[in-house]
């Protein structure tokens, strides 16, 4: 973009008056560029419509909804842009599937659009909804945290840590992805002994083989084998001795953000 800034900066041949130029040029565009909606998170207790901000940092305050419907996901909030997969009712083991919003906008036609992280491979894809496609917004203030390296898993509530523990993580082959994901399910395992423990978490992450029915699901799960934790056992997914499983399905609700560095 040129204009009467970018000539007189481009016009500067002394080197001092250029960096004073340049500064002139970063304000004024700063000046004008419309604010961004990720300087301050909607607070968890607001009420009322939703505005163009943030809805969730991943941190302390995350939303998260049903889809109401199979309405396509935008590259943009626009009805007239390209689409990069639909919303969906059900996830693969047949619970309803959970969308987590990262931010709000309203257009200029006043229609609200939502950007939310959508649980498909590539992983890591986002995209716009209509805000009629998503059912209630629900908060959560949980935050999980995988530490691959260290083979660790922290649980933090409204910042304060609330549990953690020791984990088995993917085989160098068939590696726990890396990446910002959510939970979406949590299963209460009839056979509270088996390979999967008591409890296992659908997340939202993909890997190329994991230990999920089905495949490709990395869950968060108990196991039958403890003494491979710490390690790298898995295909994929994230072991947890099964004391430790029983207490984290106690404290981590559907919808909370897991980081895996």
């Amino acid at each position: 973009m040129r204009g009467p800034y970018t000539r007189r900066f481009a016009r500067c041949q002394d080197p001092r008056m250029r960096r004073l130029a340049l500064a002139v040029v970063v304000a004024a565009l700063a000046a004008a560029a419309p604010a961004r909606a990720g300087d301050a998170v909607r607070p968890a207790e607001a009420t009322g419509p939703l505005g163009s901000e943030r809805l969730s940092n991943e941190r302390t305050v995350t939303r998260w909804a049903h889809a109401r419907s199979t309405e396509p996901i935008r590259v943009r909030a626009s009805r007239s842009a390209a689409s990069l997969a639909r919303l969906r009712r059900w996830t693969e083991d047949g619970y309803p599937e959970v969308y987590l919003a990262l931010r709000s906008y309203v257009r200029a036609d006043g229609e609200t659009w939502v950007r939310v992280r959508v649980p498909m491979r590539p992983n890591g894809r986002r995209g716009w909804v209509p805000r009629a496609a998503l059912g209630r917004l629900r908060v959560v203030t949980t935050q999980l945290v995988v530490r691959r390296r260290a083979l660790k898993a922290t649980l933090r509530d409204g910042g304060r840590v609330v549990w953690r523990a020791r984990v088995g993580v993917g085989a160098p082959a068939t590696p726990t992805p890396r990446g910002t994901f959510y939970v979406r399910e949590l299963l209460r395992v009839p056979a509270p002994y088996g390979i999967y423990g008591p409890y296992a978490f659908g997340t939202s992450a993909y890997s190329s083989l994991s230990d999920w029915p089905g495949g490709g699901v990395v869950g968060i799960h108990g196991t039958n084998a403890p003494s491979l934790i710490p390690g790298r056992p898995s295909h994929g997914c994230i072991r947890v001795r099964n004391a430790r499983i029983r207490w984290l399905a106690r404290l981590m609700p559907i919808g909370t953000p897991v980081h895996v560095r």
